[in-house]
């Protein structure tokens, strides 16, 4: 095939004199050894062929010494058996200065400046460069300078942070006709010098009463606006009572460090916190601590207050407070491992206009009861304004309540179980308990309950006792005699735990249905026992074969008496039929 034309051609120069030109290759021409296409240059002005050796690798290039021309028109032809074909670039070689990189970079630098010198080859070229400094978070800032033809060039950048390192490397191009950057320069890495530290430590306290007095904790961290400025860093703690202007006690812990325990008496002391590199001090922090009043963490109030319980969330617990306008800033501390003695304490300052925040931590862990102390801070001294408690998520609580009593009647049993815990041992706040019953023989259907569905498809009679202080429970409606088994569970948000272990009991006889059966079978068979036995006198008194006039209505008419009994006359009664006994009975009437 015939030669592609060549791409990209073009030329330039770093020193005026040299010229160098570059193009891209075509296709391939499938054409090798003497018959491969053939790379030649020419400049038009003078009607010459350019006296340069061609190489191609990824791109071709040529390069000679032009002298003292200043305006070229350079043709590059590539040329095979099948054809050829041409480019053309034509430039003014001022206007075409490629500079070489600058090199051997050196700096003088202060606390929050660099100056940063380079040296470069293009003599009498004015230059235009430009500075790249990466900053420590990885940000990259440019920085432009212009080069006075000297030496040596330089830029000075400010506004840079002490004792942090930096990273610079710097390009150059034509000043008055730019054409490209050049190269860039190797980088190099400056740290600034150290300066003292700025910004203040953030500090807290926790104070125990102890006898004659009190023992302060103190902690301090570095807060964001916190700079140490420098390569090693020291902690100076400081404290003085406030009245008498005693002389100051002091103490100095390294930079591993962040909490020490000091014993004070029960008056009012001033303590403050410093830092300290190899230039000078921070800014004190300070804390007034207030004389005694006999609370271990509220120093301007003995009031107890109450715990109240908080909520959490997939992002961590939610605190909320009742602003006081009297407060210049709030704080919140707690434990990140409260079951840790001492614990690790944390705290989180807060500005004057803000009521609430969500406290969160890597440390926070489903099932573990937090406590928070919300404090009120003026003038550098803090008050306990309120409690919180809660947990980032609940869990079941780990143990059933044991039933310590059970009372039993035919129709009810009364279950207590008084030393069951509802405190921060719990895996969430105990809100009260459940009482499952049912009959070993048949499912539950007892009267005021409700039905409870186990996985293995029984059916349980439910009692719901809402109140977690409430800590006894009688079951009524039981049938007697018979055999049930009971279960009573603690349940928080987060549910309660599998049912696994039941107590069992049998409800006494019924000793009124005793009394009813001796009333309703005994007495009536002792009474036919009795009848059957006298059954003749019975016979006699209640169902005689002849019987007794005196007890017969035929006597009803109007009396006729001799001595006591009555009489009757035969004109009063027509008989239908006369039989006459046998003498005694005849003689007896």
């Amino acid at each position: 095939e015939p030669p592609d034309r060549p791409n990209d051609f073009s030329c330039q120069t770093q020193d005026m004199r040299i010229v160098t030109c570059t193009w891209s290759q075509g296709g391939n021409t499938y054409l090798y050894g003497r018959h491969s296409p053939k790379y030649t240059l020419s400049e038009e002005f003078s009607q010459k062929m350019v006296p340069c050796t061609v190489s191609c690798s990824e791109q071709c290039s040529c390069s000679w010494d032009i002298g003292q021309q200043r305006i070229c028109n350079i043709t590059v032809t590539v040329e095979n058996p099948l054809g050829k074909k041409t480019a053309t670039d034509i430039f003014d070689v001022t206007h075409r200065i490629y500079p070489a990189a600058p090199f051997q970079l050196w700096e003088q630098c202060t606390d929050t400046e660099i100056t940063l010198y380079w040296k470069h080859r293009n003599k009498g070229t004015e230059l235009f460069c430009q500075t790249e400094v990466i900053q420590p978070d990885g940000k990259v800032e440019l920085h432009n300078s212009s080069d006075v033809q000297l030496h040596y060039a330089s830029i000075t950048l400010s506004g840079l942070q002490p004792y942090t390192e930096y990273t610079a490397r710097v390009h150059c191009g034509a000043a008055k006709h730019f054409w490209r950057w050049s190269e860039w320069s190797e980088a190099r890495t400056i740290r600034t010098k150290e300066a003292s530290p700025s910004g203040k430590l953030d500090i807290w306290r926790e104070i125990t009463p102890v006898l004659g007095g009190r023992n302060v904790t103190l902690f301090w961290k570095q807060a964001p606006s916190f700079r140490a400025n420098g390569r090693s860093i020291s902690y100076e703690v400081t404290w003085e009572k406030v009245e008498d202007g005693s002389k100051p006690e002091s103490i100095s812990f390294s930079s591993v460090y962040n909490s020490t325990r000091i014993s004070i008496d029960n008056h009012s002391y001033r303590i403050s916190i410093m830092a300290k590199n190899n230039v000078n001090y921070s800014l004190p922090s300070v804390l007034i601590i207030p004389r005694a009043t006999g609370n271990s963490r509220s120093i301007l109030s003995t009031e107890e207050l109450k715990e109240e319980q908080v909520n959490g969330t997939d992002d961590g617990i939610f605190i909320s407070w009742e602003p006081r306008h009297t407060y210049d800033s709030y704080i919140i501390d707690w434990c990140n491992f409260p079951m840790l003695q001492p614990c690790d304490l944390q705290w989180k300052r807060f500005g004057p206009n803000t009521s609430s925040a969500l406290i969160n931590s890597a440390a926070f862990v489903p099932g573990v009861r937090y406590n928070f102390h919300v404090y009120g801070s003026v003038a550098n001294t803090a008050s306990l304004l309120e409690k919180k408690t809660g947990y980032l998520r609940e869990l079941p609580t780990l143990l059933d309540p044991v039933v310590e009593k059970v009372e039993l009647t035919f129709n009810a049993v009364t279950l207590s179980w008084d030393s069951y815990p509802t405190n921060k041992s719990q895996f969430g706040f105990v809100r009260g308990y459940h009482v499952y019953v049912t009959p070993i023989q048949e499912d539950c259907s007892l009267k005021g309950s409700k039905k409870h569905v186990l996985p293995d498809g029984s059916v349980l009679c439910k009692y719901t006792i809402e109140n977690p202080e409430e800590k006894r429970y009688t079951v009524k409606h039981l049938l007697s005699n018979t055999k049930y088994k009971l279960v009573v569970k603690a349940y928080t948000s987060g549910g309660e735990t599998p049912i696994v272990n039941f107590i069992y009991i049998d409800t006494p006889f019924n000793s009124n249905m005793l009394y009813l059966l001796v009333l309703l079978v005994i007495v009536p068979s002792l009474v036919a026992a009795i009848c059957r036995w006298k059954m003749k006198w019975v016979k006699e008194c209640c169902c005689p074969l002849i019987p007794s006039p005196n007890k017969s209505k035929v006597l009803s008419f109007k009396e006729f008496k001799i001595s006591s009994e009555k009489v009757l006359k035969i004109s009063d009664c027509i008989p239908d039929m006369l039989a006459v006994d046998n003498k005694a009975e005849a003689q007896k009437l």
